[in-house]
């Protein structure tokens, strides 16, 4: 069997400059800060002094920009890339077990930061109405982007001997749920978040590495006492 390579993509996303990020940030703090009302390209332009002009160009009309936060937003969830030129990393048993848990916390803490919150709510409130895409932007750049990197990894967990499963989609949800559970509905409708995603993290890796480990990984884990 060849070499797995991984990276933890640690980068801001490629597709927005720096410049672009930082405008980013600004249109999601006033997003949580004064809702709906506040996104307006007059208000996103003070903020982040840059013209009106530059944020057309960036990111066209105002369901442009909305997209593009979203896609910053799911970027700081880190998965990894298979790219044996930029790192010679080698996939095993442990490295595997430390890129699910860094995605894992990611996850976590992404969903219950009062920007996935403030875009999920705002999304709950435009579901009835007609021409919203708000809903539908989250899942296509927000969710589905998520899902297609994380999965990305389960599949290299498979081809290094690592991971056993028939079916990746299913593997992966059953990640997604042990990670997240009822977790994100719950803040959504007022609840704290967890205090230690990093504990919540690990107990769902663990959970999951002993659902779909090979023999590889269970040797490596610590016996339950």
């Amino acid at each position: 069997m060849g070499a797995m390579t991984v990276s933890v993509d640690t980068a801001e996303p490629s597709e927005f400059s720096p410049r672009q990020n930082a405008v980013l940030e600004q249109a999601l703090r006033l997003l949580v800060d004064g809702g709906e009302k506040a996104l307006t390209t007059s208000g996103v332009a003070r903020a982040a002094n840059c013209s009106k002009e530059s944020l057309y160009k960036w990111f066209g009309d105002r369901d442009g920009l909305l997209s593009a936060m979203i896609a910053y937003q799911a970027s700081k969830v880190r998965t990894f890339e298979r790219n044996g030129e930029r790192n010679g990393e080698r996939l095993t048993a442990a490295s595997l077990h430390d890129h699910v848990v860094i995605f894992a916390r990611d996850l976590l803490e992404v969903l219950a930061g009062d920007v996935s919150l403030a875009l999920n709510r705002l999304a709950i409130g435009q579901s009835n109405r007609d021409g919203s895409k708000l809903g539908k932007l989250l899942l296509e750049r927000g969710r589905r982007q998520i899902d297609r990197r994380a999965m990305a990894l389960i599949d290299a967990g498979k081809r290094a001997g690592l991971l056993r499963f028939s079916d990746a989609d299913e593997a992966y949800h059953t990640l997604y749920g042990l990670v997240v559970s009822d977790l994100h509905v719950r803040m959504l409708l007022g609840e704290p978040g967890l205090k230690d995603t990093a504990r919540q993290a690990e107990r769902a890796v663990t959970a999951f590495l002993r659902l779909y480990g090979t023999d590889k990984v269970l040797a490596e884990m610590p016996v339950l006492g």
